[in-house]
């Protein structure tokens, strides 16, 4: 009996893996064959969106090693998953932490009404005319390669990774969801504001997983350096969005790695 075919709507699934390595279960004569099997994988997972595998190594003892697995088909997911863990001996590959969420678009996103009102408001286009239609034309064109991307992510494999699940607050006057989407939506874009600013140092992937796990979404943040990951976490947490209404559970920082040089970082080669 196979499993089903389960796909979304629209999006992808992703699987954060972190794991540590037993070391009285490691044997030393298998990591030819176990880099192998793990480069074999991530060739056959090799997508720039979907189906993909990037491996890091750890910055830190909290765990040793980590995979990002994205498939459009959630059964596909499980099976490189399970790949994954095939390539080491039994018992070898100790879990850590996992996180299942899938891509999703921001109900805070901008809209074409949007866009109409902020043309004429604030570029004082007129409806109708040459000037505005050309305006609109290419907001529209670049809100669809935002959504695309979005729901289909690209992210490039910079030198350091960083993730990090959180949760809006539902705590007595800061609870989130009892605010009126309108004032959502303007914190959501004074937010959004300071993301931007970190454009070209920071890459971001904003996963949802509300009814999936304890927490509601994951973000996953590439960079070339930690205090990158730094800078846009500390000036985040002063906006009233984190500041007010965030939780936030544990952070996980890796550098961008291949099987063969994270097992030289872990000292696993014979």
């Amino acid at each position: 009996m196979s499993l089903p075919e389960i796909k979304l709507k629209e999006g992808i699934h992703v699987m954060h893996l972190f794991y540590r390595i037993d070391r009285e279960k490691w044997d030393p004569s298998t990591a030819s064959e176990t880099l192998s099997r793990l480069d074999g994988v991530l060739e056959a997972n090799s997508q720039a969106s979907h189906p993909r595998v990037d491996s890091f190594a750890s910055v830190g003892p909290r765990f040793d090693l980590a995979f990002v697995v994205y498939a459009e088909e959630l059964t596909k997911l499980m099976s490189i998953h399970r790949e994954l863990e095939s390539c080491f001996a039994p018992g070898v590959l100790q879990p850590v932490y996992h996180f299942v969420s899938i891509t999703e678009l921001s109900e805070y996103a901008s809209t074409e009404d949007d866009y109409r009102k902020m043309i004429q408001m604030q570029e004082k286009l007129e409806p109708g005319t040459p000037e505005f239609e050309a305006r609109l034309e290419a907001m529209n064109k670049k809100r669809k390669e935002y959504e695309h991307y979005r729901l289909y992510p690209e992210l490039p494999k910079w030198e350091v990774m960083g993730f990090y699940p959180m949760a809006k607050r539902r705590q007595g006057e800061d609870n989130w969801y009892s605010l009126d989407f309108d004032a959502r939506k303007k914190l959501m874009a004074g937010h959004a504001r300071v993301g931007r600013q970190y454009h070209g140092r920071v890459s971001q992937l904003i996963t949802s997983c509300t009814g999936l796990d304890d927490w509601e979404w994951g973000v996953t943040l590439m960079a070339h350096q930690l205090d990158a990951l730094r800078d846009i976490v500390y000036e985040m947490r002063f906006d009233e969005v984190s500041a007010r209404y965030g939780e936030f559970g544990a952070f996980y920082t890796c550098v961008t790695a291949s099987p063969a040089d994270i097992f030289e970082n872990l000292r696993l080669k014979a």
